[in-house]
């Protein structure tokens, strides 16, 4: 490259960074235009929610004066929002990686402009006294257009039937129990969350407070929330449709307590882990052929977060999983995943960001050791899976992120995140560091 190359590069970037508008997740302006409050009210620093942000979205998205705005057209049961509560969250980057080859083996490129990266529309609003919803849909993700994918939407009774139990049924993530993943401030991801497979499923939850303590209770179908299956039986074809997709349901729980100011979380699950190629969970790819059944699996876990002074909110999270018959029958896989973060709100204009995920199975051993490469040197391997890359729960990784606000709902980002796994020439075979820049924005 020419040596002003790198000089233009970076200047490209930084224009295309003061163009791009990415995410404010979950930091709804529909709340602001109800409440005819700030976005500063329930956000440290948009989209971290505060305490009285945490109370607002537990007790429904209700003030107690939230009755005095709602359209009743003369009947006492009905309490519509006086406008439809939308908002708009619309995300794009400008990003500099070192990687060199994309999933599926062809070069990939070190410099990405990534518009738009998001764009969502979210709404929700209290029904009644005790009900709510919410949900948000994508209309492009990741650069794929042309196709709408509801993640989150769900129906919540906070008092059932007088008991003080909060129900919630519909779309929801598992890992929301612990750290919700869409109101971060990194752009790099709770990556243990997605390998265990614990994010996206449908289902229902449970949960009631008794002072300093908390119980949730949850029951999903365990296969995400992918496309229904058609039913049939004999004679005719059902109208209806399995939004299972195995046998078996999946059971977790959370016991929740405040110790002191510290929040500590116990964490279990059991349920079934889906068996094959590119699962979100871990994308472990196999030269070998896999079993037709999904494998069961196990997790527990335990969360730690609390916050010093008025400012720095820490956190942090471990699971252990265990993973039985995964891959092929007998194979079993044991492993720990982590993370653990600190967010600095500086002042209203700035926040800064620290974030360390870790996972390992070991299967990059496995890999090495296994049958199937027995006697093959490195040159033997790059012949036989010249464009394969193994994905395997090995993760090793410290993320800073830089907020600047412009506005209460609009931030520009600056992010670094640093590989520290060693390469590997079977399996990890480059650090993928990046830099990524942008803006966020929602209205």
């Amino acid at each position: 490259m020419h040596p002003t190359g790198p000089r233009r590069l970076i200047a490209a970037l930084v224009l295309a960074a003061a163009l791009l508008l990415p995410q404010m997740a979950q930091a709804i302006p529909a709340f602001a235009r109800q409440t005819e409050m700030s976005c500063t009210t329930c956000h440290a620093a948009v989209p971290k929610l505060n305490s009285f942000g945490e109370d607002y979205a537990a007790n429904g998205y209700r003030l107690p004066n939230w009755k005095e705005k709602r359209k009743s057209f003369g009947d006492d049961r009905l309490h519509l929002p006086p406008s439809v509560p939308l908002a708009v969250r619309i995300q794009g980057f400008g990003q500099l990686r070192s990687a060199d080859r994309a999933a599926d083996g062809d070069e990939a490129a070190n410099a990405d402009l990534q518009s738009p990266y998001f764009i969502k529309v979210l709404g929700g609003a209290p029904l009644t006294e005790h009900i709510n919803a919410y949900f948000y849909g994508i209309f492009a993700e990741k650069g794929e257009n042309g196709s709408v994918l509801i993640e989150d939407a769900w129906i919540r009774h906070d008092d059932v039937f007088g008991t003080g139990v909060e129900l919630q049924l519909g779309q929801f993530q598992v890992s929301d129990l612990m750290f919700p993943r869409e109101v971060r401030l990194p752009f790099q991801d709770y990556i243990p969350y997605r390998m265990a497979g614990i994010t996206y499923d449908r289902g229902l939850l449970l949960s009631r407070g008794f002072g300093p303590v908390s119980v949730s209770l949850g029951v999903t179908n365990g296969g995400g929330i992918d496309e229904s299956r058609t039913l049939t039986a004999s004679g005719y074809e059902r109208p209806d449709h399995s939004f299972d997709t195995n046998d078996q349901k999946a059971v977790f729980g959370r016991l929740g307590f405040d110790v002191a100011g510290v929040g500590l979380g116990l964490f279990g699950y059991t349920g079934q882990q889906p068996n094959g190629f590119q699962q979100e969970a871990g994308n472990i790819s196999s030269p070998s052929p896999l079993p037709d059944h999904d494998a069961e699996k196990v997790i527990g876990g335990l969360d730690l977060s609390g916050k010093l002074g008025g400012s720095v909110y820490w956190y942090a999270q471990g699971l252990y999983n265990q993973w039985n018959d995964f891959l092929a029958e007998g194979e079993d896989y044991s492993w720990w995943g982590a993370f653990a973060g600190v967010d600095w709100i500086y002042s209203e204009k700035w926040a800064f960001s620290l974030l360390y995920n870790y996972a390992d199975a070991g299967d990059f051993d496995k890999l090495r050791l296994s049958d199937e490469l027995s006697g093959l040197n490195t040159g033997d391997f790059d012949d036989v899976f010249a464009n394969n890359r193994y994905d395997g729960i090995n993760l090793n990784t410290v993320t800073l992120t830089t907020s600047y606000y412009f506005g209460s709902n609009v931030r520009g980002v600056i992010e670094a995140n640093g590989d520290l796994q060693g390469t590997d020439d079977y399996a990890h075979r480059e650090a993928e560091h990046y830099l990524l820049m942008g803006l966020d924005a929602a209205f």
